[in-house]
């Protein structure tokens, strides 16, 4: 399957970068954080979670560890080439967007690294869609949002605990509400950058757009309002 590069998403660093900007060697570096906790005190032991933008499989391979079974999404080959050979995944190559899994449902759908927060209205519309075409009636949908300050609280930087560096350097307004982003992950032997487009939004309009696409908030699972447990409307 081909990949498209997105406009306005770009990375530097060693080794394949996806079409939106992410270094496949990095993230393939990188662990999970509180994600995994969060996501298990949300969904039910043992439930089949529908994954959309696994990546290496930094959440996917904590997910397998605590009993979860898991269908991990990605357009990039590259990236779920590091899921290979895990037990208790099946991984599916395709734009989020654009997902048909005919007769599929799940008990949990995943969008996680503030995916929905893309610059492209259709991109989104999309992306709530197969949240909403691939949840079982009874079943959640968890989304992962931008935290209310981080497109302002600027520059920033964290020190994980793995050693390197997390820069958000810039966020410079592009047009239509939407803003460029500037990322830095510095580690002891390599550097990469990410640029990538992101669109702001509060609470409302995020609630807004979830029930454009058939869904409701049933409750913010942080006190920071990033993690977010929704349902299908009734």
């Amino acid at each position: 399957m081909s990949e498209v590069k997105r406009e306005g998403y770009s990375g530097t660093g060693p080794g394949a970068t996806t079409p939106d900007g992410c270094s496949v060697d990095l993230y393939a570096r990188m662990k999970a954080g509180d994600e995994p906790d969060v996501i298990a005190g949300a969904v039910p032991a043992g439930a089949h979670i529908l994954e959309l933008g696994c990546g290496a499989g930094r959440v996917t391979r904590p997910l397998l560890d605590r009993g979860f079974t898991v269908t991990a999404v990605d357009e990039s080959a590259d990236m779920l080439a590091h899921l290979e050979g895990a037990k208790g995944v099946r991984t599916v190559q395709s734009p989020i967007e654009t997902l048909d899994l005919p007769g599929e449902t799940y008990d949990v759908v995943m969008l996680a690294s503030f995916l929905v927060h893309t610059s492209t209205p259709a991109v989104r519309q999309g992306l709530l869609r197969a949240c909403r075409a691939h949840v079982k009636d009874d079943g959640c949908v968890l989304i992962q949002r931008e935290g209310a300050d981080y497109h302002t609280n600027l520059p920033r930087e964290r020190v994980d605990p793995d050693g390197f560096t997390v820069r958000i350097v810039s966020a410079t307004p592009v047009g239509d509400g939407v803003n460029e982003v500037h990322a830095e992950y510095i580690w002891p032997d390599a550097t990469w950058t990410q640029t990538f487009r992101s669109r702001p939004m509060g609470p409302e309009e995020f609630e807004r757009y979830l029930g454009e696409a058939g869904l409701v908030v049933d409750r913010y699972l942080t006190d920071d309002g990033v993690w977010v447990r929704a349902l299908p409307a009734k």
